[in-house]
């Protein structure tokens, strides 16, 4: 009965309608439209007599999107010119802004895509949707939304809207093309759609305070959508320091934003918690967002316990903090933290891992571990002790077996930290390591970080004690400082003595070097003396390259006592001492055929080997230089500079000389003075004594070496050796087979787990195509090219490593420029 009473109702305002829809298709009186616009403007409610409830409903749900087609279909610059100064426009485009915001901004969209382009009315309705957004109508349309409605096409509608909303800037770029509005670029869109979904928010807080029902799915939808579209920055930039603010003293705010939170979709939670987790300011925001979001929702304590801690590396260190902080504030939560230590600490020391995995990830890895052991307390750690301990030591031990010195590092410091940590009354882990900006950041993780961080809470700043040092033209003169009255240093007259500077002193020594190569060995192996032993030293490089025909006498013998020498008496830089003394046996009589025999003989340590291979490599880098003299380069300390009246050029002298030459104009430029002096290539003729007796046994282990097997760090060092070989045969006559070889060596490798053995390869493919000519390298190379071309690729798409995919990289570019150089190019 009740519907049949509102028939008349119904049939008043649908003539009403039918009769101004009439009216805009046939008259060309601008008045008569205007009069007809403004009988319908009751039905909005913004005259003076407005329409009944029931009359806008019906106008509302039925009538106006209808409507508002007809305006569009009638948007003309002739029939807005019926009536002056704009007013039809302003009457005309006031529906839009003031009518139900859900169906306007649909028509808008609708009108905008089935406009032609370019057009008037494309660019009409583009600046009136801009309008429609400046107007704060968006948030108008989120509010509607969060409504409970319960018609069969609210679902629908909602999908609807949920498209056009987030996908507007995609579309209005498609249609506008070069014409788009500023207001439509992305990177101003979602700032203000952050804007607009807080308003919504606020009216939800206060629907709820008057005790009506909302709902917060159709934002939350628009928040997971925003985000799945790569929109975090913008979107949450601007929502979650607003939301802070408002959830840090409101538990209602906080309820709204974790119901938010809860139903974003599966699909996009992922995206919409990293955008979260890297805008926090800190894990009391990330609590106060999402309280226990990760005991609800699987999903969620997915991405907040295995995506962001496993599968991605990217984030920076304080996001790393604040994810789990977060965790750990809640004793719900804290279970989480603990089955995640667990984890990554397994990770952390899995072999596999560690060979396979980028660098950056292992150091995000160690950063994890690091900082949920400075979050949980001994007690907790009590329970899984043993389980932790044998993940560690497992993981110390792989890392210490890396041929990276950085994983090697990162083992050792996660080692000593997280010992300490779980097992405090144990023999405490103590390494030796050099100490850099990433090893104190890390043993900064390691303790937890303070709760209040503003700086009204920290103490007052202590001034610098450089504030009370004198002038420095008195500390520098060295005259007396004034001393506080009263001290101590007035009763003793020696303070005010400038100490005397002894650091050019040398030290005297009862014993003196041999002057004799012979003699140098026999003091090395028998001399009880160690100030002789110490002298024979010291003295041993210069005597051979003073000394090459009797150094070629006792070559071998030499070089076998260098090999097997070990530090006696705790000489200051023993090792470059015993390496350069090597090296220049090397270089004066070759001894390469017993240094390659003795790298594959038994009972020879790991270090002598890796011995072998830098005295190798340095000693193919001195017989390779141009113009190389007798006497090596000085590689100790400089000494003091030349005295006053010296022959040694002056430097004001080489000032000018260089002014001269610049400001002095020649018909004929030659040479400036006389090139250095033709010398052959001493490398050219053991090249391959160095080569391949070190390539040829590698694949054979013995009883305390396998290179193939877990000596991988003397097997990266071996092609990194072979690499530089090659590299300094450039212009021998053996490059060309050294190549093949080489190429052959790599090829069998190629697919080593080990990182460094792979960057080793890379750069061994490299040296190749520097070192052997381009013409040889395609007669007498051409199917290694190809297969290399083809793993190079693959390795520089697909490999973890950086490094190895900027190698591949550079080889692939050399590779190319060999193609141009012997290639002619395509007819045009």
């Amino acid at each position: 009965m009740k519907s049949r009473g509102m028939d008349p109702v119904l049939s008043t305002v649908r003539l009403t309608v039918r009769e101004a829809v009439h009216t805009l298709s046939s008259s060309e009186d601008g008045g008569c439209i205007f009069s007809t616009l403004g009988s319908l403007k009751r039905y909005l409610g913004e005259t003076e007599n407005p329409a009944l409830p029931e009359e806008q409903e019906e106008f509302a749900r039925i009538h106006f999107s209808t409507f508002l087609r007809c305006l569009v279909g009638k948007l003309s610059p002739d029939w807005l010119e019926l009536l002056p100064d704009g007013q039809l426009e302003e009457l005309w485009a006031s529906f839009f802004l003031e009518g139900p915001a859900d169906q306007a901004f649909l028509v808008l969209m609708e009108a905008i895509e089935g406009a032609a382009s370019p057009s008037f009315r494309l660019m009409k309705m583009a600046r009136l949707l801009a309008r429609f957004l400046s107007a704060g109508r968006m948030a108008a349309v989120m509010e509607g939304q969060c409504r409970q409605q319960t018609e069969p096409a609210f679902s629908l509608l909602q999908e609807t809207l949920l498209s056009k909303v987030v996908g507007l800037p995609d579309h209005l770029g498609n249609r506008l093309q070069r014409e788009n509005l500023a207001g439509f670029f992305p990177q101003n869109y979602f700032p203000l759609l952050g804007e607009e979904l807080l308003q919504a928010l606020q009216v939800v807080v206060e629907s709820l305070r008057g005790g009506l029902d909302c709902s917060v799915s159709f934002l939350s939808q628009v928040l997971g959508k925003a985000c799945v579209h790569g929109r975090q920055k913008e979107l949450l930039g601007v929502l979650v320091p607003r939301l802070t603010a408002l959830t840090q003293g409101s538990c209602l705010w906080q309820r709204v934003c974790w119901r938010l939170v809860e139903r974003v979709p599966d699909r996009a939670m992922e995206a919409v918690l990293t955008g979260l987790v890297e805008a926090a300011s800190g894990p009391e925001v990330l609590s106060w967002l999402l309280g226990n979001l990760v005991m609800k929702s699987k999903k969620a304590q997915f991405v907040m316990t295995q995506k962001l801690l496993f599968l991605q590396y990217r984030y920076t260190t304080p996001v790393l903090r604040s994810l789990l902080g977060y965790l750990a504030m809640d004793s719900q939560r804290r279970p989480l933290l603990i089955q995640a230590l667990k984890e990554l600490l397994e990770t952390w020391g899995s072999s596999s891992a560690i060979r396979r995995a980028p660098l950056a990830q292992q150091h995000y890895i160690s950063k994890a571990i690091l900082v949920c052991l400075a979050h949980l307390g001994e007690a907790e750690l009590q329970d899984c002790r043993d389980e932790l301990l044998a993940s560690l030591m497992a993981g110390v031990q792989s890392h210490l077996d890396s041929s990276l010195p950085s994983v090697r590092r990162l083992g050792m410091i996660v080692a000593e930290v997280a010992s300490a940590q779980i097992h405090p009354e144990g023999p405490p882990l103590r390494f030796q390591y050099e100490e850099d900006e990433l090893t104190r950041e890390l043993l900064a993780l390691a303790t937890p970080q303070p709760a209040a961080d503003s700086p009204s809470e920290a103490g007052p700043p202590v001034a610098p004690l450089t504030a009370e040092t004198p002038n420095e033209e008195m500390v520098s003169s060295g005259g007396p400082q004034a001393q506080p009255e009263g001290s101590d240093s007035e009763l003793d007259s020696d303070d005010e003595f400038v100490p005397y500077d002894m650091s050019g002193d040398t030290e005297l020594r009862s014993s003196k070097a041999p002057v004799y190569v012979r003699d140098c060995v026999e003091a090395l192996t028998t001399s009880e003396n160690w100030e002789r032993w110490e002298a024979t030293l010291r003295a041993l490089e210069g005597l051979i390259f003073r000394s090459p025909a009797a150094t070629q006498e006792v070559s071998v013998e030499l070089a076998k006592v260098l090999l097997h020498l070990e530090e006696k008496t705790g000489v200051a830089g023993f090792e470059g001492l015993r390496q350069r003394a090597l090296v220049a046996v090397t270089v004066t009589d070759p001894v390469a055929e017993y240094l390659t025999t003795q790298f594959y003989a038994l009972n020879y340590s790991l270090r002598q080997r890796m011995d072998i291979l830098d005295v190798l490599t340095l000693a193919a880098q001195e017989l390779s230089r141009p113009g190389r003299r007798q006497k090596p380069p000085q590689r100790g300390p400089p000494g003091p500079g030349p005295q006053p009246g010296s022959p040694a050029t002056p430097a004001w002298r080489a000032v000018v000389e260089e002014r001269i030459r610049s400001k002095t104009r020649r018909v004929s430029k030659g040479s400036a003075g006389q090139g250095p002096a033709a010398d052959p290539n001493k490398f050219n003729s053991v090249a391959g004594y160095f080569f391949f007796p070190l390539i040829q046994l590698f694949d054979r282990p013995l009883v305390t070496f396998d290179l193939l097997g877990d000596d991988q760090l003397v097997l990266g060092r071996l092609v990194h050796t072979l690499g530089a070989l090659m590299y300094l045969s450039v212009n021998t006559m053996v490059a060309v087979p050294m190549g093949k070889a080489l190429l052959e060596f790599v090829w069998a490798l190629r697919f080593h787990g080990d990182i460094y053995v792979r960057q080793g390869l890379l750069s061994a493919v490299s040296s190749v195509l520097l070192s052997v000519p381009a013409e040889r390298l395609l007669a007498d190379l051409p199917d290694e090219l190809l297969e290399a071309q083809s793993w190079l690729a693959d390795v520089a798409q697909k490999d973890p490593d950086e490094d190895c995919r900027t190698l591949a990289i550079k080889a692939l570019l050399l590779l190319e420029k060999l193609r141009d150089k012997l290639l002619p190019p395509p007819p045009p």
